[in-house]
């Protein structure tokens, strides 16, 4: 009788050692966090609740001394979470990554040891070519708030303190109505009887949107204006009910800022409606004692009589109307937007030392690679490079390079 074949031999049925994935080598990552010298900053990137994730996991986090007190953090917060607390400014911008909120200064710069992670904002409008110079000399990697995207394709920095500006803004209109700081005496929103605040919004984006939340919750008559029906549409489906909304027609809106009590400007640069401005003429036919809100000053303004101003000094009037034109008015509530910021940065954080360096990291999630402007001392976004006339290359063509 013929012997049965098999294809397997005597050793491959026998059990066999099960053999692992070799996994990434775990990087420990020395983050530093200094104090904002900006006067109007009060945020900070990363918060005790923050740091206290980032130790467990085996980081070390550097913290100036006195960098939370604007958000009500306090040095002992701090280290009780487990973060090394100092006096020395140079120290911190020895670690490996730096993260603040303000862009960093030349004088700051100047401290790092190259070779380094940074992230901040770049509010690339108000710099000049010797700040990416600076980055570039120093042979940094630097991560700009304005510019990183999530794998959804969103903007998440963006996104949250476009939340809070939203928010912040019908608050602060609300502040201004009142008799306190020399307003018309009126309550934002309505009682029964008397006819409701009519607030204009100008932008259906998040900022736009939640501006339009927070209004109607107060019992505003709200009309908001986009270039976009898209995003008009949008923001109807979000917000669940039928509102006033309206495109960018010059008579409609004419017509709604000269019966409105609040306007707010929530146009980011770079969007359709960026083009129209509320002109000085329209300005003056606004109700005398109404309220401007422009939280797109950072951006140049939604209103031809907008200029920037300070949370010392926040507004002023022109032609009987009070603008309030702070650029970054989500650090009023530093710390609600230091939260936000903390519940975005450390995550990304452990994930980079999951991957062990930067370029393994956004190789593996390419979305992360709109938000680094200067790679190993190399520009790689194209916009500032125009702005500044210097070279950039594409980040893809770089990481095949390195």
């Amino acid at each position: 009788m013929q012997e049965k074949t098999t294809p397997f031999t005597k050793e491959a049925l026998l059990p066999q050692e099960e053999k692992l994935e070799i996994l990434k080598k775990k990087k420990q990552l020395i983050i530093g966090v200094p104090k904002e010298t900006h006067p109007d900053e009060g945020r900070v990137a990363i918060t005790p609740l923050g740091v206290e994730v980032l130790v467990n996991n085996g980081h070390k986090v550097l913290i100036e001394s006195r960098a939370g007190k604007s958000a009500n953090f306090d040095d002992l917060d701090y280290s009780d979470k487990g973060a090394d607390v100092t006096e020395n400014k140079a120290e911190v911008y020895q670690c490996d990554i730096i993260i603040k909120v303000a862009p960093f200064t030349q004088e700051e710069i100047n401290l790092f040891k190259g070779n380094q992670i940074v992230i901040s904002a770049t509010h690339i409008a108000a710099q000049d070519e010797n700040f990416i110079l600076g980055l570039i000399k120093k042979r940094v990697s630097a991560i700009g708030f304005e510019y990183l995207k999530d794998r959804n394709d969103c903007f998440p920095v963006i996104r949250s303190m476009s939340e809070i500006a939203g928010k912040t803004s019908v608050l602060i209109a609300a502040e201004y109505l009142s008799n306190v700081h020399d307003g018309k005496g009126e309550m934002l929103g309505g009682i029964t009887g008397i006819n409701p605040t009519e607030v204009v919004i100008l932008g259906a984006g998040t900022a736009g949107e939640y501006a339009a939340r927070a209004a109607m919750g107060l019992g505003a008559l709200v009309k908001v204006f986009d270039a976009s029906v898209f995003k008009l549409r949008r923001l109807q489906s979000n917000l669940g009910q039928v509102i006033f909304t309206s495109v960018m027609q010059p008579k409609v809106l004419l017509n709604a800022l000269k019966s409105a009590d609040v306007a707010i400007g929530a146009i980011r640069q770079g969007d359709p409606a960026s083009k129209y401005m509320v002109s000085e003429d329209v300005v003056r036919q606004m109700k005398r004692g109404s309220i401007i809100v422009d939280i797109s000053i950072d951006q140049g303004g939604c209103f031809e009589t907008s200029r920037l101003t300070t949370h010392s000094n926040p507004v002023y009037r022109e032609y009987g109307v009070i603008h309030y034109c702070v650029p970054n008015c989500a650090s009023r509530v530093a710390r609600t937007a230091s939260y936000a910021l903390s519940n975005i940065f450390v995550p990304m954080l452990l994930e980079l030392a999951e991957s062990g360096d930067l370029k393994t990291y956004i190789r593996e999630k390419p979305w992360m690679r709109s938000g680094i402007y200067v790679y190993n001392g190399i520009l790689t976004n194209s916009h500032i490079g125009d702005l500044f006339d210097i070279q950039a290359k594409d980040i893809d063509l770089l990481l095949a390079a390195f």
